[in-house]
């Protein structure tokens, strides 16, 4: 097995592929620490498909690091076997950025949950996502907040009564995906926490994208939101309403497929179709890897907070620059056509001396 090529060094040999010595298993990435969550929590599961993702990264866990804000989800970097900080609500994608622009030999990992990244730090995750920071940014949706024990988030249904809207939410919840779409990320993705091979999948992707990734993976809270993805998990409703994209192929779902994802010639949006009476050409071709994110906006939009068509998978992978390697260009041009001294730039022209 090679080592993704994320612009770091390897784990073994010189030609990257680690040696026996090396090779590294979930368990290499599993910390002494007690895992603190309630029972049945889908952080669980989304723990275990990180730490047996990892050793395909062939990397050493000292270039890897977790950075996370606060929330129940935001415990996950003392639960792995790596570099880690548990850091302040909301702001993990401004300490992420820092890393990643300061060390590229690093895989940044970014964990938050929907009221870490959405609520608080709504600025710092959309700035983070239209900069482009080469880092990976996993976004525990359950839509609610769990561990200030049951306020209404913002991904809560609309009508959603909590501790904090007694009488139903009347806010309109907010779509990550969308959100993303909106930023200009360039890769965002969806998966559940019970998928463990989708799952797994969009995690590999996420790791080989230079630049920004965002994974929304909805998770259940069986204490303050039991169930709120169990309709995508019972037998025959799953294939009914999941519709799972995969590049360059025909959106169909459905148990035989008989499901279709079409565009209306009229006015060009998207809707769902039996496939039988769509013609071939009215199916929509999944395309990751777009220049134009629209046709992946407007697959973000379909369905709704009653899930009755939700999509998961790879709804946007393209290339643009990274931003920390833009900043780490513009310092090596600096230094190599402009070297100066810093004391005479900090007391330019452009500064006082105040008594």
């Amino acid at each position: 097995m090679t080592a993704i090529d994320l612009g770091m060094p390897a784990i073994g040999g010189l030609d990257g592929v680690p040696t026996t010595r090396d090779r590294q298993t979930a368990k290499d990435f599993t910390s002494d620490q007690e895992v603190r969550w309630c029972p049945g929590c889908g952080d669980y599961a989304v723990l275990a498909a990180v730490r047996a993702f990892m050793p395909e990264l062939g990397l050493r866990r000292e270039n890897i690091v977790f950075v996370s804000g606060i929330g129940c989800s935001s415990r996950f970097p003392y639960y792995m076997n790596t570099y880690g900080m548990h850091s302040i609500h909301g702001r993990a994608p401004a300490i992420a950025t820092g890393l990643a622009v300061a060390r590229p030999d690093l895989s940044v990992w970014v964990v938050t949950g929907d009221g870490d990244a959405l609520s608080i730090g709504g600025n710092h995750l959309i700035h983070a996502l239209r900069r482009n920071v080469n880092f990976k940014i996993l976004l525990f949706n359950n839509r609610i907040y769990g561990l200030t024990k049951g306020q209404y988030s913002p991904t809560s249904e609309a009508g959603k009564v909590t501790k904090s809207t007694p009488m139903g939410s009347v806010d309109q919840p907010m779509n990550p995906v969308s959100l993303a779409l909106g930023a200009e990320a360039t890769f965002v993705a969806r998966a559940l926490d019970s998928d463990r091979r989708q799952l797994t999948e969009v995690l590999r992707a996420a790791a080989e994208h230079r630049g920004a990734a965002l994974v929304e993976i909805y998770q259940n809270c069986p204490i303050f939101n039991d169930g709120a993805f169990d309709v995508l998990k019972e037998p025959g409703e799953r294939e009914r309403r999941t519709i799972s994209l995969r590049d360059g192929e025909p959106i169909r779902f459905g148990p035989d497929g008989e499901y279709a994802v079409v565009r209306d010639p009229g006015t060009g949006s998207l809707g769902v179709a039996r496939t039988a009476e769509s013609g071939p050409a009215s199916v929509v071709v999944h395309d990751a890897t777009a220049p134009d994110p629209s046709t992946a906006f407007a697959l973000s939009r379909l369905g709704g907070p009653d899930q009755e068509h939700t999509v998961t998978g790879i709804f946007r992978s393209a290339a643009r620059p990274a931003y920390d390697d833009l900043v780490r260009a513009q310092v090596r041009h600096a230094v190599d056509t402009a070297p100066g001294d810093l004391q005479a730039l900090l007391r330019g022209a452009d500064t006082w001396t105040v008594n």
